[in-house]
């Protein structure tokens, strides 16, 4: 069953008015619905003129956005003016919504008690799945037929398989399913797009994902590793937390996640690079090799979770919202998803069920293309400016900004 905690904002009003027009995004911890409208007749406008006028003066949009925002929640008197008998009943409405938000809360409270009961029947079956996949137990016969029932026959290109197979596993005795996890989180996509060509090694000793909930609303994702070359963790957690109150209809509203410190080996942190630059000095022409650690993209990045902003600047925290967002639903996509179906993600079965949008693909592709430009252009202006950098002046590299794409 779907966890009743959701974190998706409204849909915005198909034409914005005074009434309706917020002043600032809504937040990721709200789930109230931007009221909107079916249709609003005006008469045409000179967009270019207008366009004009807002560039001669862009005072004026901030003027005007700003006028807007001050209108959000005002009244337009209609209900002032209304007789007194028919505020009262419109007060009376008030206070039957009030009764109906609290048994809307009830009802998520009882889902969310429901959830974890079958949660706790659930366990059993899940700790089957890792011991067959980690090679400690193998499947019974009952779990085998069940598992082939549904399967469709065999054309005649496939029949010779098991043969083959047969030959493989008397040449080489294979313990488990290798690499289940890893295959499995290739083929979400959402997860698929974190994982870089240097995690995989890392992800291999992935032996099991699960999750739990907590005492109060939330959840934790489990990570479990064996020892690997690359951290000595044992198991490495993220916690999804939320807020004590409601939201509108009684949803849990998502509030922030905390993740584990990963204990990195020496010259193994994969959320790392090391970049290598030569200086020339400008009087003795000697060269240096200088080297600096800069921040890049990995699946690990995911358990250091953006923070909520703190700022009024609005590009920053529309961006870090953008984020938050993003880093909730990927936890979503692991609990709801990935753990409770990895069979079905393993085998790419799970991926009849997606809904993909082709036009979404296109635009990635041009948009890495385009990134990879940029990033070459880039790497190119750092070469020019660090080789005429003075062998003795002593300052440090600059480190670059941390990257946190959780995508």
């Amino acid at each position: 069953m779907a966890e009743p905690i959701r974190n998706k904002r409204a849909d915005p009003p198909i034409a914005p008015t005074p009434q309706n027009t917020p002043l600032n995004t809504a937040p990721i911890s709200s789930h109230a619905q931007q009221p909107g409208v079916a249709s609003i007749k005006e008469e045409d406008l000179d967009r270019a003129a207008a366009a004009s006028i807002f560039a001669k003066d862009p005072r004026l949009v901030s003027l005007i956005q700003g006028r807007l925002g001050s209108l959000v929640g005002r009244s337009s008197g209609y209900i002032e003016s209304l007789p007194t008998d028919v505020k009262r009943r419109v007060a009376g409405l008030k206070g039957i919504q009030k009764e109906h938000s609290k048994l809307e809360a009830e009802f998520q409270e009882e889902v969310l008690q429901l959830e974890k009961k079958y949660f706790a029947k659930f366990t059993p079956l899940y700790q089957q799945r890792a011991a067959i996949v980690n090679g400690q137990t193998e499947p019974t016969e009952d779990q085998v037929q069940a598992g082939e029932e549904d399967e469709e026959e065999e054309d005649e290109e496939t029949e010779a398989a098991p043969q083959e197979e047969k030959a493989t596993e008397s040449a080489e005795k294979v313990s488990g399913i290798p690499e289940f996890w890893l295959s499995a989180m290739k083929n979400q996509i959402s997860l698929a797009e974190m994982i870089t060509d240097r995690d995989e090694e890392a992800l291999k000793s992935l032996t099991d994902i699960r999750m739990e909930y907590l005492d109060k609303p939330g959840f934790r994702l489990i990570f479990e590793f064996a020892e690997n070359e690359y951290f000595t963790n044992k198991t490495i957690t993220k916690t999804y937390y939320y807020q004590n109150e409601s939201g509108y209809g009684g949803d849990f509203i998502y509030d922030h996640a905390e993740g584990d410190k990963i204990n990195w080996k020496e010259d193994k942190d994969l959320t790392v690079r090391v970049e290598q630059k030569k200086q020339r000095n400008k009087t003795t022409k000697q060269t240096r090799i200088v080297k600096k650690t800069v921040p890049t993209e990995s699946f690990f990045n995911f358990f250091s979770p953006p923070k909520a902003p703190t700022d009024d600047d609005e590009s920053t925290t529309s961006d870090i919202e953008e984020r938050l967002e993003l880093d909730y639903q990927l936890g979503e996509d692991i609990k709801e998803k990935l753990i409770p179906r990895a069979i079905d993600w393993f085998t790419g079965e799970a991926l009849a069920f997606e809904e993909l949008d082709e036009e979404d693909f296109e635009d990635a592709e041009f948009d890495d293309e385009d990134d990879e430009d940029d990033e070459d252009a880039s790497e190119d202006q750092d070469d020019e400016d660090e080789s005429d950098e003075d062998d003795e002046d002593g300052s440090k590299p600059k480190q670059e900004a941390a990257e946190c794409k959780q995508s």
